[in-house]
């Protein structure tokens, strides 16, 4: 009778729990999968009116918080057309004020029209769908999906853009 190695037992032990995995989990798989789409990369946003067109100043943020109230963010109707801006004149844009680098709050500056943050000196830029532009930060700020309704004037936060600081996920 020959000894097994440690090599060898871990060789057909791993070959083993290898092949039975594959026999089982394809099927479990499916059983657990079958009503679901598990490759969903959309979450169940609320819908949010936070504001009315008309109403909002030009190139000063106004604060609400989205998709929770735990997040605060702010929406600013920048007086000429933006990358992904809403509204008649696709000015308005709207983005959480956490900063990504480490959720310090970043205020907006209407001199430069970006977003500085106190803590560590991360700049983002409002006219560029909130893209970092310099600091510490390495994502851009979450930028929050915005659609506007002619009818009622009505601005609404759909969805975020990008993970806010501090979570797993952007609704909890």
């Amino acid at each position: 009778m020959s000894k097994l190695s440690r090599r060898g037992f871990l060789k057909l032990g791993g070959a083993g729990v290898a092949a039975g995995a594959a026999a089982v989990a394809p099927g479990a798989a499916l059983a657990k999968t079958e009503n679901r789409n598990p490759g969903a990369t959309t979450l169940p946003y609320p819908n949010k009116v936070v504001a009315k067109a008309k109403s909002l100043p030009h190139n000063k943020p106004v604060r609400f918080n989205y998709p929770d109230e735990l997040s605060p963010c702010v929406v600013i109707r920048m007086g000429y057309a933006v990358p992904g801006g809403v509204g008649p004149k696709k000015d308005i844009v709207a983005y959480s004020t956490l900063c990504t680098h480490m959720g310090c709050p970043v205020s907006y500056d209407p001199s430069s029209r970006d977003f500085k943050c106190p803590c560590h000196f991360s700049v983002f830029d409002t006219e560029k769908e909130g893209q970092m532009v310099t600091g510490q930060a390495t994502e851009n700020l979450p930028k929050i999906r915005l659609e506007y309704d002619a009818k009622s004037d009505s601005v609404t936060a759909v969805g975020v853009d990008g993970l806010i600081f501090g979570r797993q996920a952007n609704i909890l």
